[in-house]
């Protein structure tokens, strides 16, 4: 994904750093940070909250984060590029709980496995981060679109969250 930032725009700055490692970044320093389907993939509220703590003290005053995530509704139907036939437990899963899914569009068929968030999940954990949502988006696919979508004409597998710095986190 670096990669293919770098070539469509080669002045742009793309990194890629590890779990939480953001001290070689000053703080008030960013513009706009995303996150796109990582808090899928971090089990445990307290570590989320200290990531997502991390991230807001790197955004401008003005900055924004993006946050792109799995709806909960994507591990409980059948989509255009993912399968949960073969999970029906996740039909039970709890916030925090482990669910998987195939993407059925790569060559990789083994199941991924992330975290169950519900939205009020991450309402609480943008508030414990010091983070105010500004604006909270779940787009579905339309029918004049070339793809044979199924479930995503009705219901949105993703979340996306627009975020801006609130009140100093208190973790």
């Amino acid at each position: 994904m670096i990669g293919l930032a770098r070539r469509a725009d080669p002045v742009g700055s793309y990194q890629l750093i590890g779990d939480g490692e953001f001290s070689r970044f000053a703080a008030c320093s960013f513009d706009l940070i995303l996150c796109a389907f990582a808090f899928d993939n971090i089990p445990g509220a307290d570590k989320r909250a200290g990531l997502l703590s991390g991230l807001r003290e790197l955004l401008r005053h003005d900055g924004r984060i993006v946050l792109l995530g799995s709806a909960p509704e994507i591990y409980t139907h059948e989509w255009v590029s993912f399968t949960t036939k073969g999970f029906p437990q996740n039909r039970f899963a709890r916030s925090g709980d482990a669910v998987q899914i195939v993407m059925t569009d790569v060559d990789d068929q083994r199941p991924v496995v992330d975290y169950l968030w519900f939205h009020e999940d991450y309402l609480r954990l943008f508030a414990r981060s010091g983070l105010e949502m500004i604006a909270c988006h779940k787009p579905l696919g339309r029918h004049d679109e070339p793809y044979a979508w199924q479930t995503e004409l009705a219901v949105s597998p993703w979340v996306i969250y627009a975020l801006a710095r609130g009140q100093r986190a208190t973790l």
